[in-house]
């Protein structure tokens, strides 16, 4: 019998005893043995729930019954849920986990852990949910040099650019929307600022590279300066606009990592995954492009993730699964040094100096709009683009890179 404890029984920690409990043929004729949820820790008590006998206070009791072979860290954050993955490791026990702000953190010294302890540190729902993506590049990309990944990586951002785009809405209308609907956090500042996004870029960046890229140090932007007049000269560009965490190997060893709202073409693959659907588009030097779609959130989603790497560990007891990522610090790119294309949304009596800021760039007009153009520059540094937008003060409405 292989004993699983739950580490927080909230949204997605319920949905791992479910997905356990509900696939559970299936999933002991994968393992080779029966798996059993031993213990559920949460502060709380849940009368009249099914599971309520299994519920537990004190980590001690799991960390210290021999017969545990494996636990799910579902808590989140970086405090109690990084104590107890350590503590965890040391003893030999693996951890898996959907926590992307504590793998971003600290995951190359707790998979060093395992490795320590012959066990294993699995994050498979940590970066797209129910996207199978750090497998993949583990495994099946092995053979690769990836060059590049590039993400719509947030569901609750993609799902209010959605809204923006087809219903011409703007930030604040349907920010309050996807609250309503249980999208957006009461405070949604780790989605709509980009820093889950940044979180999930620095794993796989991490993974890529085969050493840390530091989640602090990735310029970050989020979608909270997008309007829906953004949108609606997007449209006459045939493009759309999404929020794209990216990650591409340069010069020597260096990584271009960043997050910000991309003016996309629609001929892009990303240009069509809409709502709260998530994908992650890899670039390998042999295979060349290949694109994993699907629900990057949501409670069985994320939890059947975190339940397949329950699997893995089940099925490698006494040994740590492998998985490339050291502690050396990889070089980030220097940003100001990199050279894109942009859309500028520009005061309509700017014509003439935006011409002479951005010559021989391409101007975009749409007729029910008479209080501002839009216009796309040639490819030019972002040092260099910043400084010409500054010239321009006030007149600049907003600015968007293209991909």
């Amino acid at each position: 019998m292989i004993n699983v404890a739950v580490l927080g029984y909230g949204t997605v920690g319920s949905g791992v005893v479910e997905v356990i409990e509900t696939n559970k043929a299936l999933l002991n004729q994968r393992v080779g043995q029966e798996l059993n949820v031993k213990y559920i820790l949460d502060l709380r008590d849940f009368p009249g729930d099914p599971y309520e006998n299994k519920v537990v206070h004190d980590f001690e009791t799991i960390v210290n019954d021999s017969e545990i072979n494996v636990i799910c860290e579902v808590m989140g954050g970086v405090g109690a849920a990084y104590a107890f993955t350590k503590q965890a490791l040391e003893k030999g026990i693996s951890v898996c986990t959907s926590n992307k702000e504590l793998v971003a953190k600290h995951g190359a010294e707790l998979l060093e852990l395992a490795k320590a302890n012959k066990c294993s540190y699995l994050f498979e729902a940590s970066v797209g949910g129910g996207i199978p993506i750090i497998r993949p590049l583990n495994t099946a990309l092995t053979a690769e040099k990836i060059e590049a990944i590039i993400g719509i990586l947030n569901g609750t951002t993609n799902y209010m650019l959605t809204k923006m785009e087809r219903e011409g809405a703007d930030y604040a209308e349907v920010l309050k929307e996807a609250q309503e609907k249980g999208y957006a956090e009461r405070n949604p500042e780790a989605d709509v600022e980009g820093h889950d996004a940044c979180r999930k870029i620095a794993i796989v960046s991490s993974l890529m590279m085969g050493k840390n890229v530091d989640s602090e140090k990735i310029v970050t932007e989020g979608i909270t300066k997008v309007t829906a007049a953004d949108f609606v000269y997007a449209k006459a560009a045939d493009s759309s606009i999404k929020l794209l965490a990216q990650s591409k190997a340069v010069g020597d060893g260096e990584v271009l990592a960043m997050v910000a709202p991309f003016m996309i073409g629609k001929e892009h693959p990303l240009a069509m995954v809409n709502d709260v659907f998530n994908a992650v588009f890899v670039t390998g030097n042999m295979l060349g492009d290949s694109m994993y779609y699907g629900k990057g959130a949501g409670k069985l989603p994320t939890a059947s993730a975190v339940v397949a790497d329950v699997v893995d560990c089940a099925k490698s007891l006494g040994t740590s699964l492998p998985c490339f990522w050291e502690k050396e610090e990889v070089k980030l790119a220097d940003v100001a040094e990199v050279e894109w294309k942009y859309f500028l949304r520009v005061s309509a009596d700017a014509k003439e100096a935006v011409e002479a800021a951005f010559p021989g760039g391409e101007m975009i007009t749409v007729a029910e709009r008479t209080e501002d153009f839009g216009y796309i520059t040639t490819v030019m540094k972002e040092k260099d683009f910043a400084a010409k937008c500054a010239g321009l003060g006030d007149k600049v409405l907003s600015k968007i890179r293209l991909a």
